[in-house]
């Protein structure tokens, strides 16, 4: 690869070439695009896992027996009488939503008709558009033949099924309640109730966990043969079981150098497998990238409903409370004010940091005419002149639209406006964190 040179002649625009938008102009369209994105938070689970610290309710191991399509868990039931109070406090944009996704917690919990119901006040308030990609969390051992199909008829045409490991000690590791037969048992329910569109979740870096297991692991998740797969690394986090148990990088926790090795091997595992490395943390069969979570890291607005959920709405990052009873009381207050959320307008320079930092995700990267429009040319040459280290170590290209590489932008492209700034698989995905870090620092001072 040539690395990215600096940017110091870096031409200027001319007539013929796209303006930068004013600031005042960008803000504007910012605070007037309406999102067509919807996440909702199912908060309960049976237990917590080890590694866990999302917002979440423990309802402990018995299976929610259905009673007239209601729930006998009544906390359940209420919660999704209160979810969509919240929905129904947000004003419709007119345009229909292209993409839902019900996460957690574990919304297979939900019975066939609280997803429906769920799914039927998103459709009455914003309206759901016919093509929509409808996405659910769902994990082996909590849901069966009558439910799926259920929630197939519902709307529901994409699972992402919390796999996270094929060994049983290592599931019992992590507090996982299901077991190695209930992964087969679930993909087959899939199977036979039409939905071909899954993903599986897998977790490296996990206690005890070594390369053949891991080697193993890739191995399962391709004979079962989802269209999509999502490998996390292990990250301890504050409060959490693990938190109290372990020290990262110490055994049993693999090394780091081993849990790197783990990344590169499921890089050269799935894509031979036929899988698109399309993002960090996440691969898919053609045409099966996760539309959703595209949203999320093309920095594009979305509504976020239920316990904990961050919203991005004209301008604005919100979060809502994370307990029960807070989020309660916060619903009744946004139907006495009439689903008004008043914050300030995301700064510009935060805005560029979350778009260079969710864009470079992608392995597309980021496309630098959209840099320019949205940020303007000097902001441009800041990053490059920042990413200039890290094109010499061959983790960053700058490459021509639809070519896989290029020369520099300012040395080999026609116009900086046709090309892509990304990260290089696996190297430059493996050390994002080093040049986050370095964009963070150099726009901070700002």
């Amino acid at each position: 690869m040539e690395s990215i040179s600096r940017v110091d002649g870096m031409k200027h625009f001319t007539a013929d070439e796209p303006k930068p938008a004013t600031k005042e102009s960008r803000t504007a369209a910012l605070a007037y695009h309406q999102p067509t994105s919807a996440y909702l938070h199912i908060p309960f689970c049976r237990r917590r896992c080890y590694y866990c610290d999302f917002p979440i309710s423990v309802v402990g191991d018995r299976p929610p027996l259905a009673r007239q399509g209601v729930s006998s868990f009544g906390t359940i039931a209420e919660y999704v009488e209160v979810l969509c109070q919240e929905i129904r406090t947000v004003a419709a944009s007119g345009q229909p939503l292209q993409t839902v996704f019900l996460g957690g917690g574990t919304p297979s919990l939900l019975t066939v008709s609280q997803l429906g119901h769920i799914l039927e006040v998103l459709d009455q308030q914003f309206g759901i558009a016919t093509d929509a990609e409808i996405s659910i969390e769902m994990d082996p051992g909590t849901f069966d033949w009558v439910q799926i199909h259920g929630y197939r008829a519902a709307g529901v045409n994409r699972v992402s099924l919390g796999v996270q490991a094929f060994q049983a000690d290592l599931l019992a590791a992590c507090g996982r309640t299901h077991t190695p037969t209930d992964i087969d048992q679930a993909v087959a329910l899939l199977n036979r109730a039409g939905i071909r569109n899954f993903s599986l979740d897998l977790i490296s870096g996990l206690p005890h966990l070594t390369l053949d297991r891991w080697q193993e692991s890739l191995a399962a998740a391709i004979a079962l043969a989802p269209t999509h797969l999502s490998i996390y690394d292990l990250t301890i986090e504050p409060g959490t079981a693990f938190q109290r148990w372990y020290r990262p990088g110490v055994a049993p926790l693999p090394t780091e150098e081993s849990t790197a090795e783990m990344y590169r091997m499921a890089q050269r595992t799935l894509t031979a497998a036929g899988y698109q490395h399309y993002e960090i943390s996440n691969y898919a069969k053609p045409g099966y990238q996760c539309r959703h979570n595209c949203v999320y890291w093309r920095n594009r607005p979305y509504y976020g409903f239920g316990l904990g959920a961050t919203s991005y709405v004209q301008g604005q990052r919100f979060s809502r409370p994370r307990t029960r009873r807070d989020y309660y009381q916060w619903v009744q207050i946004q139907q006495q004010t009439g689903g008004q959320i008043d914050g300030p307008l995301i700064s510009e320079t935060d805005r560029l940091l979350e778009t260079l930092m969710l864009g470079l995700r992608l392995a597309e990267g980021l496309a630098i005419s959209e840099l320019v429009q949205e940020f303007g040319e000097a902001a441009l040459c800041q990053i490059l002149e920042c990413l200039y280290p890290y094109g010499q170590q061959g983790w960053v290209e700058v490459v021509a639209a639809g070519q896989s590489s290029s020369n520099a932008c300012n040395a080999g492209l026609a116009s900086p406006q046709q090309g892509y700034i990304r990260l290089r698989d696996p190297e430059g995905f493996l050390f994002s964190n080093v040049i986050l870090t370095a964009l963070f620092e150099q726009f901070s001072e700002m």
